[in-house]
């Protein structure tokens, strides 16, 4: 660009010096001169710096953008900036950046300025999401170079936000040139939407973006599940095909959009690569047997279902092929045959309608916007057509129509079908089958409430009504199982006894409704010491609570004994406005596992250590030492 300046400048000055002289022959060097460096001017002016003026959020660098291919993939990262310093960068043919399906690699590069002092990082968005290798290389006036690698060969997690499609963050200053060289290498259509974004125009463009594409498949959800319920109602073998139609082409759209990639295979690139042909044949497999079914083809016009069921044995082999076939055949073949396929069911709708079969109409209504959307979208994969909205979402906006006609029409064709005495016969079954199911239902209800108003009375019958705990018979019960579990696994079995001080000071001070309120309060405390330890714990009467802790031995009971005295000691119990402080004495017992010994004499033991610390000043803990 400076070089070219000079020149035109120089070009200019000559001139001024011609006219000044009078001399002719100067003149025409001059001329000369000027018209040689035309063609140099014009290439500078072509590949101009990319100019971030203030105010900008979001540019597409595709004016500006310079390119090469590398056809046999032989230049490295060294070749590509010495292409760039000597100037053999390509710009954009027509500024179109989609190449169709193409071998090698491509190289791109932009010179970016920075004018906008608010907005120093900044975002490079492919705007494609099924290129194989996208490498970004940063260089900055002091040569130094970053970086960035995407793809649906890399690992989803590389992107700088996790985006559907390919994007780096970066950082550029203020003023100076900054050279981006994207390298882009895939077996799928060649497509390089480059955009450059402020994290703000980023974060609103990706939400429309986002809103947009949950729009298409609530759209789809909303189809399937409405179908859903009419093929289970009805068993009509053509909303089993629209319901697969629907499922396969969700699934086709889903790997396009890079959804797929996103929220499926983050990690396999196999299955981001091979899932765009698979799931094309899937689809067409579908759709094909879908449309035999509805046109009934078999009687209507057999030629046609012959036809059809050629094209769907192609499909099938073809899905299966693509396993092993390289992309670059597979992903071609599969994005033309999708028109022959819809063609092919044009075709077969056209004659079935010429002869006399009206829902049709409908059918042929809902292809014909199917094979536009899908057409704009092939023709621009290949190249053909300039990315736009209505080409990069041809697919989903013909698609959605098409659905939804042939829904309509599945409900037309079932309403043309149905004879007057099959409905008031289906009625009828509809009427009993509801009947016997809510006479049905009635019964369980009756017997779920039967059981769960026993389960409540024997549930009732083992707890304190106070507290919520287990009572002392059923403790008593569930002990004698706790101390065979013991004996027989020989591990220790705990027994902690705790009463809580002073408890009938509490009552003649504050009242019994105090003391219930210190009671259920104690209750919950003492669960929440014990809840890690899988223990059992009853109210054992009065101001008494017995607790028994399985494969727990003396010191480790202590401990436990130690922390419940802490909880219950450490904080006042809440009764009204009222704060009481409540604290308790503990006795530790263990059962040795291996000794004969009752339920009577644990307890005992268990009471003789509680009266010790009773003794010993209450509000402590004291370890039975009896055998």
């Amino acid at each position: 660009m400076d070089t070219a300046d000079a020149e035109l400048h120089g070009t200019h000055g000559g001139e001024g010096m011609t006219l000044i002289g009078g001399t002719l022959r100067a003149w025409r060097c001059w001329l000369l001169l000027a018209c040689l460096c035309c063609p140099l001017w014009a290439v500078a002016f072509e590949r101009e710096e990319v100019v971030l003026a203030p105010g900008t959020e979001r540019v597409a660098l595709a004016p500006q953008l310079a390119y090469h291919h590398d056809a046999e993939d032989l230049d490295d990262l060294a070749t590509a900036w010495r292409r760039i310093d000597g100037g053999e960068m390509m710009p954009l043919p027509d500024g179109v950046d989609a190449f169709g399906f193409q071998r090698g690699t491509f190289w791109f590069h932009a010179r970016v300025i920075n004018r906008e002092v608010h907005e120093p990082r900044w975002m490079l968005v492919q705007e494609y999401p099924l290129s194989d290798e996208v490498d970004l290389h940063v260089r900055y006036a002091d040569d130094r170079v970053l970086h960035f690698a995407g793809g649906d060969h890399r690992p989803f997690a590389s992107r700088s936000v996790r985006y559907r499609h390919p994007n780096f963050s970066f950082d550029l200053p203020v003023g100076e040139p900054v050279d981006l060289l994207a390298r882009v290498r895939s077996q799928s259509s060649m497509q390089v939407p480059l955009q450059l974004y402020t994290p703000k125009a980023f974060t609103e463009v990706s939400r429309d973006a986002q809103l947009a594409i949950g729009l298409y498949y609530g759209i789809m959800l909303a189809l399937f599940f409405y179908n859903l319920v009419l093929w289970l109602s009805l068993r009509d073998a053509s909303y089993f095909w629209y319901l697969c139609h629907v499922t396969a082409f969700g699934l086709v759209l889903f790997t396009l959009n890079g959804l797929g990639f996103e929220y499926l295979w983050p990690s396999s690139s196999w299955m981001a690569d091979h899932m765009v042909p698979i799931s094309i044949c899937l689809a067409l497999v579908a759709m094909l047997q879908f449309s035999r079914t509805f046109l009934e083809l078999p009687r209507r016009w057999p030629n046609g279902n012959v036809l059809l069921l050629a094209l769907m044995a192609f499909f099938v082999l073809f899905g299966i092929a693509s396993i092993w076939l390289p992309l670059r055949i597979s992903t071609p073949v599969a994005s033309r045959a999708v028109l022959v396929g819809v063609v092919g069911i044009v075709i077969a709708t056209i004659v079935v309608l010429r002869r006399g079969y009206a829902p049709a109409s409908l059918l042929l209504l809902a292809w014909s916007m199917f094979l536009l959307g899908t057409a704009a979208f092939t023709l621009l994969a290949f190249g053909l057509l300039p990315k736009n909205f209505a080409t990069e979402y041809g697919v989903q906006i013909g698609s959605a129509l098409e659905m939804l006609l042939l829904s309509i029409a599945l409900g037309h064709r079932y309403a043309a079908l149905r004879q007057e005495n099959l409905r008031i016969t289906a009625e009828a079954n509809l009427r009993l089958e509801r009947k016997v199911a809510q006479r049905t239902q009635e019964v369980r209800s009756a017997l779920l409430r039967l059981e769960d108003a026993h389960a409540r009375l024997r549930d009732s019958s083992r707890r304190d009504g106070l507290t919520g705990l287990y009572n002392r018979s059923w403790f008593r019960e569930a002990f004698r199982d706790l101390a065979q579990q013991a004996k027989h696994s020989g591990t220790p079995l705990a027994v902690l006894m705790i009463d809580l001080d002073h408890f009938k000071s509490i009552n003649d001070r504050h009242g019994h409704l105090a003391g219930d309120d210190c009671l259920r309060w104690a209750a919950r405390c003492i669960g929440r010491i014990l809840r890690p330890h899988d223990a059992l714990l009853a109210r054992f009467g009065g101001e008494e609570f017995v607790v028994a802790i399985p494969d727990c031995g003396l010191a480790e009971a202590g401990v436990i004994a130690e922390a419940i005295r802490h909880q219950l000691g450490d904080e006042a119990c809440p009764s009204g406005e009222k704060r009481i402080r409540v604290t308790a004495s503990i006795g530790v017992h263990v059962l040795d596992p291996q000794a004969d010994t009752d339920l009577d004499d644990v307890l005992g033991s268990a009471d003789c250590a509680l009266y010790a610390a009773k003794a010993n000043g209450r509000d402590c803990v004291e370890l039975s030492t009896a055998g």
